[in-house]
């Protein structure tokens, strides 16, 4: 089975898809975001999938790429246009190369123009297509920059993609709309720059005539993405939390699982967000807990010490989960969750005060 998903970067509307082969577990991201590395590290965790290699469609130049930190912290291949003249990359594509994930496998097209390596992913049955910024939605990357040619990619798009079956869908790199997927067929017929009758000279006037600003990020994103989104000096991403084993979850949660929390008890602040007559139920509560209810835990913060590390606590682990949040909102640096919560801790038969025999 094909597992796909789209993830979004809100701050370059950068989508960066995710491509896995359930049987073998090996996966591809697409276009990864150096600041989103931890989130797409987390939803490869939770599905069960490796990720073999981080794929480019082009040199960005909006924002950095994750691949070099996929690479440090997933074992991930590097894996760019050889046009490009981006360095520190395991594997230069170029036309007509594949790459496998499993048992399946992307088609590697090369759709120059908006700049000179700029490539497309073509899914192995031909019913999805990843164009990068060469063809976005009712749209095409421009090409007034990093050697852009209208001609060139009037080319590129009708040859290697609107060229595929009507029915391919089609993932673009960005969209500032919020607009999510396409189809060849809805490209060849309403896209105003490239579809319809117009001609290779109706899209370079149209190309030329743009009058766009300069990417806001261009000189820092150009330079690094060269390095295949290797960073310089003070620009390492923030190190991981040191207090405690911790995980991080899809959905933005700092956890610790209960065996490691019995280790590290005495050295942190549990704080139950349960009512008062949980506290005292059938599931107990921890050794040292405090308990300040979720309803009260924004208000009531201030009785907590800022400098030590903070895990919540609930039943499940939603409620904490969510405190997580209020207390990071509140200025608490170090927090996390209990994973399960106290089901799951007494599941793996750890101690509680109270509670049930």
């Amino acid at each position: 089975m094909l597992v796909f998903r789209q993830l979004f970067d809100a701050a370059s509307s950068t989508y960066t898809y995710l491509l896995g082969d359930a049987a073998s577990g090996e996966a591809l991201v697409i276009d990864p975001v150096f600041e989103q590395v931890r989130r797409d590290a987390a939803l490869l965790r939770e599905l069960g999938l490796r990720a073999v290699a981080t794929l480019d469609t082009h040199v960005h130049a909006d924002h950095v790429t994750g691949a070099w930190l996929m690479r440090q912290r997933c074992g991930s291949r590097i894996l760019v246009s050889a046009a490009s003249g981006a360095v520190g990359a395991d594997r230069p594509l170029a036309h007509g190369d594949r790459v496998a994930f499993g048992s399946r496998h992307l088609e590697v097209r090369a759709t120059p123009g908006h700049t000179d390596g700029c490539l497309s992913y073509v899914l192995d049955d031909r019913s999805l297509a990843y164009t990068g910024d060469a063809l976005l939605i009712r749209g095409c990357g421009r090409t007034d920059f990093q050697q852009g040619s209208a001609q060139r990619l009037y080319r590129s798009v009708h040859t290697q993609l609107l060229s595929l079956p009507p029915a391919c869908l089609l993932y673009p790199a960005h969209d500032y709309r919020g607009i999510s997927v396409t189809s060849v067929a809805e490209e060849r017929r309403y896209n105003p720059r490239l579809g319809g009758d117009v001609n290779e000279a109706d899209f370079s006037g149209y190309m030329d005539n743009l009058g766009l600003p300069h990417p806001k990020l261009i000189d820092i994103a150009l330079p690094a993405n060269l390095r295949c989104g290797q960073p310089q000096g003070s620009a390492l991403p923030p190190a991981d939390p040191d207090w405690a084993p911790l995980t991080y979850t899809f959905s933005g949660i700092w956890e610790i699982q209960p065996q490691s929390l019995a280790e590290c008890a005495a050295r942190v602040q549990i704080v139950d967000v349960r009512e008062p007559a949980e506290f005292g139920d059938a599931l107990g509560h921890l050794h040292g807990a405090r308990l300040l209810p979720l309803a009260q835990l924004a208000a009531r913060s201030g009785e907590l010490d800022a400098a030590r590390p903070v895990v919540t606590v609930c039943r499940s682990g939603a409620r904490s989960a969510q405190a997580t949040v209020l207390l990071q909102k509140a200025g608490f640096g170090r927090v996390a969750n209990l994973a399960g919560g106290l089901l799951r801790w007494h599941a793996e038969g750890l101690a509680v005060e109270g509670g049930a025999a």
